[in-house]
């Protein structure tokens, strides 16, 4: 009798085991979950000037590590940008931290400017090949005229006559 009291003991101490495992890990993802309400802030800014900001701003940190026209290399674009806006880092701090706190509003800004970023990159692309594709259309002519030039015109070689090749 005395075996068949441990066995249901030892049951009874493997459900509370379970129970508390799921309890844990329900009190886990329920404090993971944002249901923290942040007080829209007084000077907010607007969601299509926060995705024109933000597209700014990752522009801005990409040409962080590139020379610039001053052959400069580290430059911080970040305070031009908010100039640009007309707004402090404090007020994009604030608007960005209560975007943050609203998911559905920050993933549909950030898509928004994933795809500017997007077609800004294309654009460009598509404006190396075009200088690309003129550079060598013109050293192609450049070849093509060589090549047409009067025999007469071309030097000859002092010694023997003859045009250099």
């Amino acid at each position: 009798m005395a075996i068949i009291l441990k066995a249901k003991d030892y049951c009874l101490i493997e459900q509370m085991k379970k129970i508390s495992y799921l309890l844990f890990l329900g009190v886990f993802f329920m404090g993971c979950t944002s249901n923290t309400i942040i007080k829209k802030p007084d000077n907010l800014i607007s969601k299509k000037q926060m995705v024109d900001l933000l597209t700014d701003l990752a522009i801005a940190s990409g040409a962080e590590n590139i020379k610039n026209n001053d052959l400069e290399r580290n430059v911080n674009y970040f305070p031009l940008v908010f100039k640009k806006y007309g707004i402090d880092s404090t007020r994009f701090k604030e608007s960005n931290y209560y975007y943050t706190s609203r998911i559905d509003d920050y993933e549909e800004i950030l898509k928004e400017v994933d795809e500017r970023l997007k077609a800004l990159k294309k654009e460009f692309d598509d404006q190396i090949k075009l200088q690309d594709s003129l550079k060598n259309d013109s050293i192609k002519n450049l070849r093509k005229n060589f090549k047409k030039v009067p025999r007469k015109l071309l030097k000859k070689d002092s010694l023997k006559g003859v045009p250099l090749k």
